[in-house]
């Protein structure tokens, strides 16, 4: 399966004529919108569904709780605290980040993180798609070179190691790493035109790709 991972748009509309890729899933992890409105994130939403690939999304700490809503109406498929098989690829999520110092609409403490995750995976899940990463990594330092993603998710990796995490979030950590059998990937800022292209037909391959 080939997936374009996406992230950090930030209110951006993406033209996705100029991706000279196949791709079998598109997966939206996060901050669609910068503090709304849903109606912006259902027109992007809208736009991604219209490339007639399967689009996955959750909404990010700068989305409106009420994304959620409009990512069920849009013909997209609401991965949020939620987990799904599709092609035979068991798939669960959760958005959001753990807090911040910015107080942004949508975030949990870390124990919520933990037990919603807790619900939803499985030792035979393949993807798990957050916004946030998981702490003390490469993809979830800031300029400063502090470590801010979460500890919960930090912690479900390691108790379940799915085949890849996709998350976003930490713009300037666009990038790999590896958690036991897990390997992590941050998609990077999608207003930049900056995504990813994963390939998960054997090892998990990541190819970074500019789109207009």
């Amino acid at each position: 399966m080939k997936i374009l991972g996406i992230s950090d748009l930030h209110g951006k509309l993406l033209e996705l004529n100029n991706l000279n890729e196949e791709i079998d899933l598109i997966i939206v992890s996060g901050d669609i919108t910068d503090f709304g409105p849903v109606e912006l994130a259902e027109k992007i939403l809208n736009k991604l569904t219209s490339y007639n690939v399967p689009v996955l999304a959750l909404p990010g700490n700068c989305d409106l709780p009420e994304t959620v809503d409009i990512i069920e109406k849009s013909g997209t498929i609401n991965i949020h605290n939620n987990a799904i098989e599709i092609k035979g690829i068991k798939i669960c999520g959760f958005g959001g980040s753990n807090p911040t110092p910015f107080d942004t609409p949508f975030e949990f403490q870390e124990k919520e993180i933990y037990n919603s995750l807790k619900n939803i995976i499985s030792k035979d899940t393949t993807i798990l798609v957050t916004h946030a990463p998981p702490y003390n990594t490469k993809v979830d330092q800031i300029q400063s070179g502090d470590n801010v993603g979460s500890k919960s998710i930090r912690k479900i990796i390691e108790e379940y190691q799915p085949k890849v995490n996709i998350c976003a979030h930490i713009h300037e950590a666009r990038g790999i790493d590896q958690l036991g059998n897990t390997t992590i990937i941050n998609t990077g800022p999608a207003f930049e035109g900056k995504v990813a292209v994963i390939d998960l037909d054997g090892e998990v391959n990541c190819k970074w790709i500019k789109i207009r």
